[in-house]
């Protein structure tokens, strides 16, 4: 009979290399931390260098990996490729990615889509869509590809699946959600089951995370209007609630899952 590993040895990353981008702050970090927690060395990015060095030099210390600060702009096709080349120069392989780098300008006056400039949609777009597709192309052409091996995990968001209620922004001076975003983190979840379905060849596994709100003391008016519209009554929490999605699809735990979107949002997109 063959035998097979424990069920918590499944979720190990022991000799696995990861790169996360945008993984200095919020749940980028909390990503990257996570996979460090679990046995990966870690590849962390920033637009801000100084940013990745400080939130590298944490990691490393909470859990003793190995952990390499790049600066990246995810919209500049020559600084991915340097990156990843740099991440490869370092640890000679790449065996997870996470596309977590995103942005939005949201701003009250500009946020609806009749006042949206084409230069903040434009953003939107390069920031969370192209950026995705770059890294997964550099990082599947010079480490995945070759290895016959790899974990593509992207990030998309509740965004991306519904329509969202901007009463939830009311009372408050938030801009809200913007049509770019939506289009971008739509882009996302689309390009995954994409992606999935070709590179799943060459034994690539490509999934993604959509997160719901998580709490970052937003103003009392949108938590409590937010909180209300979710069946589990709160945001999501920082430093607990993305790590272990992240763990279980970067790891052998979910070795027969790809092209999958796994919604982290406290039921807000089925009520």
């Amino acid at each position: 009979m063959q035998k097979f590993p424990n069920v918590m040895e499944l979720f190990r990353l022991d000799g696995r290399v990861g790169l996360v981008t945008g993984g200095a702050r919020n749940l980028g970090f909390d990503m990257a931390l996570a996979l460090a927690e679990a046995g990966a060395d870690v590849c962390i990015t920033s637009r801000d260098l100084s940013s990745a060095e400080k939130s590298a030099e944490t990691i490393a210390k909470q859990t003793g990996r190995k952990v390499l600060p790049l600066k990246l702009d995810v919209t500049d096709e020559a600084q991915v490729a340097c990156a990843v080349e740099a991440c490869l120069r370092e640890f000679g392989k790449i065996d997870i990615l996470v596309n977590n780098a995103g942005n939005v300008i949201s701003k009250p006056e500009t946020a609806q889509i009749e006042n949206r400039p084409l230069d903040e949609w434009l953003n939107t777009i390069n920031v969370n869509l192209t950026g995705t597709f770059l890294c997964s192309k550099h990082v599947v052409a010079k480490a995945m590809i070759p290895a016959r091996r790899g974990n593509i995990i992207n990030i998309g968001s509740i965004a991306g699946i519904i329509g969202r209620d901007r009463r939830v922004y009311e009372g408050t001076d938030m801009g809200g959600s913007t049509v770019d975003y939506e289009a971008a983190k739509g882009g996302v979840i689309a390009m995954t089951r994409d992606m999935a379905v070709y590179l799943a060849r060459y034994n690539i596994r490509v999934n993604c995370i959509s997160p719901g709100g998580f709490f970052r003391n937003q103003p009392e008016p949108f938590v409590k209007a937010y909180s209300s519209a979710t069946p589990m009554g709160r945001m999501g929490i920082d430093g607990l609630e993305m790590k272990g999605p992240v763990v279980f699809l970067a790891s052998d735990a979910s070795s027969y899952v790809t092209g999958h979107n796994l919604v982290v949002d406290g039921g807000f997109t089925v009520w």
